[in-house]
């Protein structure tokens, strides 16, 4: 008999079960078998959150939270986020490699070419109030676009599943803009092919009356590697979201308002802001050591430390950090960096801190590095979605070409009413 097997004995019926152990797992339909009697279900595993589930196989991204280790196709984060450009990572994660210089320039060219939008879809986000959450508009005209590109229902045509990637990796970025200019009250202005992906970003954002914007190479460059550093991050909520979805043979623009929807959330996409109000609640490096003891006596959560898979430094926050530095140097130095870096070293040396394994996040430097370029906090989970889009795609593709998915459907645990009569309304108390 294989090694590769666990056995289960079910003391209830004295029977043992052989279950094959691939990957590390078993199949949970596996344990179906494992019944009492023949009008029995079978046996279901209990897993709210996920937090032990495999729901795919996956070669987009490797993540060991217990090492610290994240690797997008093989490759090391801290080697792509120092060597490459956002839409080289973007090529490397939809296309399984890293582009030579004649197929970069194609996608490239592919991208810079499908950034504008329909002018329907600019008066459609007129529509908003003047005060609309930049996120709320990017979900809803993300979904809005499946109008505009009928096509993209042919999901089973690897032609047609490129060609919406093109138009998806180059309009997000517009619509984000449209959505910062939205709430500053100020016109929209539109893409220019001249300039870089991450240049013509901040040129939509931030443009005023000069004929040509000029983007600082500084902050053009920590904007770039931010975007690299949130291009996927395997199997987390708002992706989870868009294979869901996906699952069901919805078109990509639809499913990626669906994984933006669930980046909305405050526990996924808003951690950084919260960073950010931490930061401020502290108000000076002199107040770190209370807010340490209220942190251990349970009164306050310390924001930006700690997360669901990492259980060592996350690798992202220590390129971030140093991004930081680099922006500061041309913005101004940010107070609330100082409560940063000395926060992070009383944590990193304190026991309660290191038995918990709870260390620096991406969103621990993120949001500085954001407000001192002057995007508001607003924008924050918009951003991360400009660069989350490669992965979602990427991972989008990868489910529906997997021939062993199906649409997905969960099972539940029924604790309710078991079958009740039916009481007629004026025989009720």
């Amino acid at each position: 008999m294989s090694e590769n097997m666990l056995s289960i004995k079910d003391k209830r019926t004295g029977k043992q079960y052989e279950v094959p152990i691939e990957n590390g797992t078993i199949s949970a339909m596996q344990l179906r078998a494992i019944k009492v009697d023949e009008d029995d279900f079978g046996i279901m595993s209990y897993d709210p959150g996920f937090k032990n589930t495999a729901s795919t196989k996956s070669t987009v991204t490797y993540l060991n939270g217990e090492k610290g280790i994240l690797q997008y196709r093989g490759y090391p984060i801290e080697e792509i986020a120092e060597n490459a450009s956002f839409l080289e990572t973007a090529y490397l994660i939809l296309f399984k490699k890293l582009p030579n210089q004649s197929e970069l320039d194609d996608f490239v060219y592919q991208i810079t070419h499908h950034t504008m939008l329909h002018e329907n879809t600019k008066k459609f986000m007129e529509g908003f109030r003047y005060d609309a959450h930049p996120m709320g508009m990017l979900v809803s005209t993300l979904a809005a676009l499946s109008t505009f590109y009928p096509d993209a229902k042919n999901i089973n045509d690897p032609e047609s599943r490129k060609l919406q990637m093109f138009r998806l990796l180059g309009k997000t970025p517009t619509i984000a803009a449209y959505g910062y200019r939205h709430l500053m009250g100020l016109p929209y202005v539109y893409p220019d092919n001249e300039l870089s992906f991450t240049g013509n970003f901040l040129s939509m954002m931030f443009k005023m009356t000069e004929s040509n914007y000029k983007v600082h190479p500084v902050l053009e460059k920590a904007l770039d590697v931010l975007f690299i550093l949130h291009a996927d991050h395997e199997q987390n909520c708002s992706t989870t979201a868009m294979r869901v979805v996906g699952s069901s043979n919805a078109d990509p623009f639809v499913a990626a308002a669906s994984a933006a929807s669930a980046l909305y959330g405050p526990l996924h996409g808003g951690a950084n802001e919260m960073v950010l109000r931490m930061l401020r609640e502290i108000g000076s490096v002199s107040n770190i050591p209370n807010h340490i003891k209220r942190v251990k006596a349970g009164e306050l959560r310390l924001m930006g430390f700690g997360h669901r898979v990492y259980k060592n430094y996350d690798p992202r926050a220590r390129i971030i950090k140093n991004i930081a530095e680099q922006v500061f140097d041309v913005t101004g130095r940010n107070p609330l960096l100082d409560i940063a870096v000395e926060l992070e070293r009383i944590a990193l040396e304190d026991e309660f801190f290191i038995n918990k394994k709870l260390y620096p996040n991406v969103d621990f430097y993120s949001g500085i590095i954001y407000e001192a370029m002057k995007l508001p906090v607003d924008m924050f989970p918009v951003l991360f979605a400009i660069g989350r889009m490669a992965g979602w795609l990427a991972q989008w593709e990868e489910g529906l070409v997997d021939k062993e998915q199906a649409i997905s459907r969960p099972r539940q645990v029924y604790l309710g009413e078991k079958k009740r009569a039916f009481v007629p309304i004026a025989q009720r108390s």
